[in-house]
């Protein structure tokens, strides 16, 4: 998770990425080579470096999980899941925050509270489902229109979107 978490975001190798996620190179090495296997990560560049060859990847598309898979990942282990990705989250705000990335007129920050019956909550689902395919299809018309010089300059923006049961709620009808 961490790794695709970073690799979302920008291009990195395994030293890179073992670098900042303090981790030791051969686990990051192979947990890149995995995820490469299974085509979430993409070789993007190679590099000489020091006589060996540095290999540097980026995400594949956005890594998803369907309702049917996550619902068979043990409890600890989706728990743990959402813990990195709201860690990855947080430090991504609070530095952007820190950085002055709230400042401009298009930064958003915002909270709803719902309340919803079961069709509501699968009608937010669909509509949060339709807002990623939104973006990842923002983002290709963006390359596109960097590569043809058409698109000025790039900006790394960062997006958070989570549904959830709120805390009072439990999960109870």
């Amino acid at each position: 998770m961490q790794i695709l978490g970073v690799l979302e975001e920008r291009v990195a190798s395994p030293s890179d990425l073992a670098e900042e996620l303090g981790a030791p190179l051969g686990n990051v090495s192979y947990h890149v080579r995995t995820l490469a296997d299974l085509g979430l990560l993409k070789l993007v560049r190679r590099k000489t470096r020091r006589g060996a060859v540095e290999h540097y990847y980026q995400a594949h598309g956005r890594a998803t999980v369907t309702d049917e898979a996550w619902s068979q990942v043990p409890g600890v282990v989706r728990r743990s899941m959402v813990g990195v990705a709201l860690e990855q989250a947080v430090d991504a705000a609070v530095s952007a925050a820190a950085a002055g990335g709230f400042d401009g007129e298009d930064a958003s920050l915002t909270r709803h509270a719902l309340t919803l019956d079961d069709d509501g909550v699968r009608e937010a689902c669909d509509a949060l489902a339709r807002l990623h395919q939104d973006l990842s299809a923002i983002q290709d018309r963006a390359h596109t229109r960097r590569d043809q010089g058409n698109g000025g300059g790039a900006r790394q923006m960062g997006i958070v979107t989570m549904l959830f049961d709120g805390a009072s709620s439990n999960g109870s009808k």
